[in-house]
């Protein structure tokens, strides 16, 4: 699962022409994402592209299969993503055509979560106390 530092940076530069792409880390692989949306996924050095039924029958026609991984209980498939085509590596213009096909895919999906604040963050913060009642005064 682990994807290589000479892969990101091929990536990268084929995602150039884009701008404002951001490759991250995510359970072992690595997410790409716009505008905090994921529409790629690199895994052992493969990219996949977030499809939907308007995308899939380009990669059906080109035999592309779902990105798969292991698990404790076996193979885990998710069928919304697919291998890019590698021929698309030479051939820049289409891969970015297939690269805002996978980003118009992810645009339409539901919005990112918003990040939360830490629960351990916000319970380091001192609740103030109600003041202390006066001191009673002790009969002499």
């Amino acid at each position: 699962m682990p994807v290589s530092e000479n892969f990101k940076s091929f990536v990268a530069d084929q995602f150039e022409p884009l701008g404002g792409i951001e490759i991250r880390r995510m359970f072992g692989a690595a997410g790409v994402t716009t505008a905090g949306r994921v529409f790629a996924l690199l895994d052992d050095d493969v990219l996949y592209f977030k499809v939907d039924a308007g995308t899939m029958a380009g990669f059906d026609a080109e035999a592309m299969e779902p990105f798969s991984y292991p698990s404790k209980n076996g193979t885990m498939t998710m069928q919304g993503y697919r291998r890019c085509p590698d021929r698309l590596y030479d051939e820049p213009d289409e891969f970015i055509a297939w690269a805002k096909a996978a980003m118009a895919v992810a645009e339409r999906g539901p919005a990112p979560a918003k990040k939360r604040v830490a629960k351990a963050a916000a319970s380091n913060t001192k609740t103030p106390r109600a003041p202390a009642a006066e001191a009673r005064s002790k009969p002499a």
